[in-house]
């Protein structure tokens, strides 16, 4: 019975969820809904405590690590030495103006990861009213029956109370990375340790193999990995490989900065006439201004937003880096079922040995019938093959109410919902055939079997792959019994309905098993033999009509698409022809073939893959050497799949990509990303979402870069000249908080231009200061540091003074900072061309900035601590033509470049192709190195 919560329990313990099971021998057959609603009330949800947010305050001081700010700490000390309150407050205003808007960025982001990963929950089979259902592994409770199979996710602890096979990978919490062979029966003592508990299984580990029920004894922080959670610190989240490469370039750049500033006070102290106190506080002042120190948070605001938008595309992402990943795909091993087709399997027709054919109507696990008439002789064959869909097999169909419920594979469920349509009941024959051994289904074995007891006894009744039981077959079921088996005319019957693209189960059996000395069945599944042929089912699950475009759209961004199926070559064929793969007559790459391709090298082995598009009968291990093989093509891969035998290929590829509905925990847990809807197009929109995320981080990168050159440009053209500083220490702090300080994070925000799925993609080993942001930098920085070095130059020439000069260079600077921002949300495309409020964030920090700089103007205190003052409206049209000027030069620059992309988009594909025959270490290639 279950246990009530202690009424001693302390308020700070965590509430009791455990449960004793029935003594050994009792039949359990779980809890009711009820009971389970009225417990998970009680005990609460089945999950660890999920670390807390920072709050606010911790946020808030969290932005004041930073190398950064420890220079401008240093400014306010330097100016509160020498007399310079006014500079001293106002440094100490920015810190707090730039911590709140830190604040807000990461509070956001830091939430929105949180809100996606509430979006992926685990699940699991348990039986409730008799009747099994898979539910959210979060509202399991103590007393629940749970149901196991290969590749699930324990989701508690459990008392095991019958094993079939079972084999469970507990390294997680033992460190013993071989996996431990369950036996329900195990004799186990009290004390013994947790990697001896042989009757018992533990939540998150995994099943490596076979099937299990067991009742669940303790959820949430009462599990084996909740005692460790509650003594274990949580480790903080290892920062995305991308973030470090943005860090160590952002570092890399501050040292040139840092550099050049030491270069230009040394220039300054050569031609003197520069007070020491001014030079101080300029070189902090352009440091600060001109390191791009607001890149990582821009980044990060980035990554989160394409979290979100990958979301509304049905594409959840587990890891923060795999938003950038998947838009660097260049080839895509795609699994079939479910991804490429619609995941509905229908025994379209089942058909006899000697060739006759019945047919149902119906999709799915809607109504259907018979729609053959058939004779008696027909009638009793199509009989044992409905028996043999229903006792080798897993699944439940039950009619709930208004419509039919079904849970478990789609292969058993389709057996099942034929025999309805034949008018059999489930039920009956499976009390009239009890079943004495499972034998589960394994992609090793290729087939499931059951054996029950009947009129003769002991039988075996099994279906699988038609090779794999046509091979163990030695007779076949014929209109008056048992007859030899014809095996070129049954091996024929399946090729031909593999080549219509039908997936092809063959059905037999085997009565007058033996049994051992304890009475139990001889057999368990290590070699099928002497089996009688009953027949094959042909099943279709029809091509996703959106898959064709999807793999259109990726061929014009230059992905290629794989589909990797185990298969047979000859239906792989028809659907790979039907979505655009192959040709009708293309060559089907086969295990068997990479095997022999394998004993002549790794050459043979290249050329027999990288020309592929379809794979059939496909291994686990071989679809990884497949993955393997175009990554050291030079490929960045992306993998999809959902079972067990997908998780070595999805760890090898640079991005893992599991199903949502179809998917086993273990593909999950290897994936970097789960698709919520099985969609190969939702794929495809994550791939354009990744490369969207991708731009919006190179335009942050080069208004952040190009603004700081263009500041130290400013000032080595001043010094060379022997003027005086162009801008004062809190003119430039004033700069970077107004200039970049909205605009830089607002064009984070930034939606597609169009034709992101058009363009080849790019190099994975690009740099991030690669040739096309070099250029922008130094085009756009020197001609905002040329003009404002001519507004300043020019106007001490015409009489202004020093203060004046210097108020009208800052406004310059931040009306260039203004069309920059705009300018920058395309390399190549017209500003002229792009919807001005497709961005309402920069829409509104755009002319914020500039409105914030003007109302600066005229605010006592303010105006003064800048050395402001209002600017004649004469004065102010000169400067918004000169700034016109820089929007020109940026205009004709994006002329050139789009007319040099156009010269390189007539040139052949592989003489700009970024990914085939270019060498990496895949390891880097995992990494984003």
């Amino acid at each position: 019975m279950l246990e009530k919560a202690h009424p001693d329990t302390p308020q700070d313990e965590p509430r009791r969820s455990t449960f004793t099971p029935p003594p050994a021998g009792t039949v359990y057959s779980g809890l009711t809904e009820k009971e389970a609603a009225d417990k998970l009330a009680e005990v609460g949800p089945n999950r660890l405590p999920e670390p807390e947010l920072a709050g606010p305050f911790v946020l808030f001081l969290r932005q004041f690590l930073s190398p950064f700010i420890y220079i401008l700490l240093i400014a306010a000390i330097v100016s509160l030495a020498v007399n310079q309150i006014p500079s001293a407050v106002f440094i100490i205003a920015v810190l707090l103006i730039n911590a709140t808007i830190g604040t807000i960025q990461e509070a956001s982001a830091e939430k929105s990861a949180a809100a996606l990963r509430n979006m992926v929950r685990g699940k699991a089979r348990v039986v409730r009213d008799g009747i099994a259902e898979t539910v959210d592994a979060e509202n399991i409770v103590p007393g629940d029956l749970v149901l196991l199979a290969s590749g699930d996710k324990i989701p508690a602890d459990l008392q095991l109370m019958d094993t079939d096979d079972l084999a469970v990978d507990e390294s997680m919490l033992t460190g013993e990375s071989l996996e431990v062979i369950k036996n329900a029966h195990a004799q186990v003592a009290a004390d013994a340790p947790l990697g001896d508990r042989l009757n018992s299984a533990f939540a998150g580990s995994i099943v490596t193999k076979g099937r299990a029920r067991g009742i669940v004894t303790a959820t949430a922080l009462h599990t084996a990995i909740g005692d460790i959670a509650r003594h274990v610190a949580q480790k903080r989240v290892s920062e995305p490989p991308l973030m470090i490469r943005i860090r160590r370039f952002t570092y890399q750049v501050a040292g040139a900065i840092i550099l050049a500033i030491l270069a230009l006070v040394a220039m300054m102290l050569w031609r003197g006439g520069y007070e020491a106190t001014s030079m101080v506080m300029m070189g902090i002042g352009l440091a600060v201004s001109t390191i791009p120190e607001g890149l990582p948070a821009a980044l990060t605001v980035a990554l989160a937003i394409g979290m979100r938008r990958m979301a509304a595309n049905n594409v959840i992402i587990r890891k923060l880096v795999a938003v950038e990943a998947l838009g660097s795909c260049t080839f895509i091993c795609s699994d079939k079922t479910g991804t490429l087709t619609v995941n509905k399997l229908t025994i379209d027709s089942m058909h006899l040995p000697d060739g006759s054919v019945i047919k149902a109507s119906g999709a799915g696990i809607a109504p259907g019938e018979i729609v053959d008439s058939i004779d008696e002789p027909t009638r009793a064959r199509l009989r044992e093959l409905c028996e043999t869909g229903i006792l080798a097999n897993e699944s439940q169909l039950d009619y709930a109410g208004t419509t039919w419920r079904a849970d478990g594979d789609i292969v058993d469920i389709a057996f099942l919902v034929f025999a309805k349509k034949y008018g059999m009941s489930l039920r009956n024959v499976r009390e009239e055939k009890s079943r004495r051994h499972l034998i589960p289904y394994e992609s090793e074995k290729a087939f499931s079997g059951s054996v029950n007891t009947d009129q003769d006894g002991l039988t075996l009744f099994v279906k699988g792959s038609p090779e794999k039981i046509l091979a163990a077959s030695t007779c076949m079921l014929g209109p008056d019994g048992p007859e030899p088996i014809d095996q070129e005319k049954l091996s024929a019957q399946f090729d031909e309905l593999a080549r219509q693209g039908y997936r092809v189960i063959a059905l037999g059996k085997r009565s007058g098993l033996d049994t051992d000395k304890e009475g139990k069945p001889d057999f368990h599944g290590e070699e099928l033999c002497d089996l009688t042929f009953l027949g094959l089912a042909a099943m279709i699950d029809p091509v996703r009509p959106e898959a064709r475009e999807a793999i259109e759209k990726c061929r014009a961004g230059g992905i290629e698409v794989a589909m990797v199926t185990g298969d047979h070559p000859a239906t792989a064929r028809a659907i790979g022809a039907d979505l655009g793969l192959c040709d009708p007559d293309a060559q089907v790459v086969t295990g068997a073939m990479i095997r022999e391709a394998e004993g002549k090298g790794p050459k043979t082995l290249r050329d027999l893959i990288l020309p592929a598009r379809v794979f059939a009968r496909i291994e686990p291990i071989q679809k990884q050497t497949i993955v393997g093989t175009f990554m050291q093509a030079g490929h960045f891969v992306a993998v999809t799949g959902d079972g067990v035998n997908d998780a070595p290929a999805m760890r090898r590829a640079n991005a893992g990509v599991a199903m949502g509905q179809s998917g086993t925990d273990v593909a999950k847990e290897a994936a970097d990303l789960i698709i919520t809807d099985d969609n190969f197009a939702s794929i495809v929109a994550g791939i354009e979402q990744g490369r969207i995320v991708y731009n919006n981080i190179r335009k942050v990168i080069g208004l952040l870069t190009a603004t700081g050159f263009s500041a130290l440009l400013l000032f080595f053209l001043t010094v060379i000249a022997g003027l005086p500083m162009p801008m004062t220490a809190v003119q430039l702090l004033w700069l970077n908080l107004v200039a970049n300080g909205l605009q830089d994070v607002a064009l984070a925000f930034e939606p597609k231009e169009g034709g992101e799925l058009s363009k080849p993609p790019r190099n994975p080993r690009e740099p991030i200061f690669e040739r096309h942001i070099i250029e922008h930098v130094l085009v756009a920085g020197s001609v905002m540091g040329g003009l404002a070095f001519f507004v300043f130059s020019t106007a001490l020439q015409n009489g202004m003074g020093e203060e004046m000069a210097r108020n009208v260079t800052l406004m310059t600077m931040v009306l260039f900072g203004n069309v920059h921002a705009l300018s920058s949300r395309s390399e190549t495309k017209s500003i002229f061309r792009i919807p001005y409020f497709a961005n309402l964030f920069l829409a509104i920090a755009t002319p914020a900035a500039l409105g914030i700089h003007l109302l600066s103007l005229f605010t006592p205190g303010v105006s003064h601590v800048l050395q402001l003052s209002p600017i004649p409206i004469f004065t102010f049209i000169n400067l918004v033509a000169i700034a016109l000027i820089f929007l020109a030069v940026e205009e004709l620059h994006k002329m050139l470049l789009r007319a040099r992309a156009q010269r390189e988009s007539h040139r052949p594909m592989s003489d700009h192709h970024h990914g085939v025959g270019a060498t990496m270490n895949p390891q880097d290639q995992r990494h984003g190195r």
